[in-house]
């Protein structure tokens, strides 16, 4: 299935420093916040690795989550086309599965998803360079299908070097990095402000919100304004 560039580009990429810093809490919330403004917007996720056997199939929680946040409960296999099931880097979970991943399963799902939304939130795995299959990576979603990128920060210790290390990568891949979401992932992150402060001054794109710790995306959808308005 061929793309419409035009559709690819009311999407986004959702980009993480690495793995388990909220990149779905992100995301979900980045849904809701789309909807409130008024518009149709549905989250994806290509590839997720842990997946858990169910009575209708592989389901991965973040995947759910996504699905859950849309406008309309879409079928599962367009939300998350390659389900594995070890939660491992995607390429050992595909070959514990026997399987290799390829980008076309994925891209025709977007291209299902982008012709009925407004937006279509993609949300990656793991960070940026975490490998898919050989001489594939999750990096390749977003710049095969020229997706902007937003680069969720976890906001902990050590989330400066991340964020600068994959800020440098995203635009060394030649995407455009629209901006980053802090999320407020250690309550007890030490000098969160002075944090905030540095990252604002050294990133190369725009603070787009930070998420307060234990807020669930309804409520926090609130935090995103600048978000949204950079998606229009």
């Amino acid at each position: 299935m061929g793309l419409d560039l035009s559709d690819i580009n009311r999407s986004v990429f959702i980009a993480g420093t690495d793995t388990g810093i909220g990149k779905t809490h992100a995301a979900c919330t980045l849904l809701h916040a789309l909807r409130a403004a008024g518009h149709a917007a549905c989250g994806m996720k290509p590839v997720a690795s842990g997946c858990v056997e169910t009575a209708e199939g592989l389901r991965n929680d973040d995947a759910l989550a996504l699905q859950s946040a849309g406008r309309t409960l879409l079928p599962y296999a367009l939300i998350n086309p390659v389900a594995l099931r070890d939660p491992l880097s995607p390429h050992l979970a595909a070959a514990h599965d026997g399987v290799e991943i390829s980008l076309a399963p994925m891209r025709q799902a977007f291209g299902q998803l982008a012709g009925s939304h407004q937006r279509v939130v993609v949300e990656g795995v793991g960070g940026w360079l975490v490998p898919l299959a050989p001489g594939l990576f999750a990096a390749d979603i977003a710049k095969q299908w020229q997706l902007p990128v937003i680069l969720v920060v976890g906001l902990r210790l050590g989330c400066l070097n991340h964020a600068l290390l994959s800020a440098r990568a995203i635009e060394a891949d030649g995407c455009r990095l629209l901006g980053w979401i802090g999320n407020c992932i250690d309550p007890h992150m030490a000098a969160p402000e002075e944090n905030l402060a540095t990252l604002r001054e050294l990133l190369p794109a725009p603070c787009l919100g930070v998420l307060p710790h234990g807020v669930a995306p309804v409520a926090a959808a609130a935090y995103l304004h600048a978000a949204v308005a950079a998606l229009d």
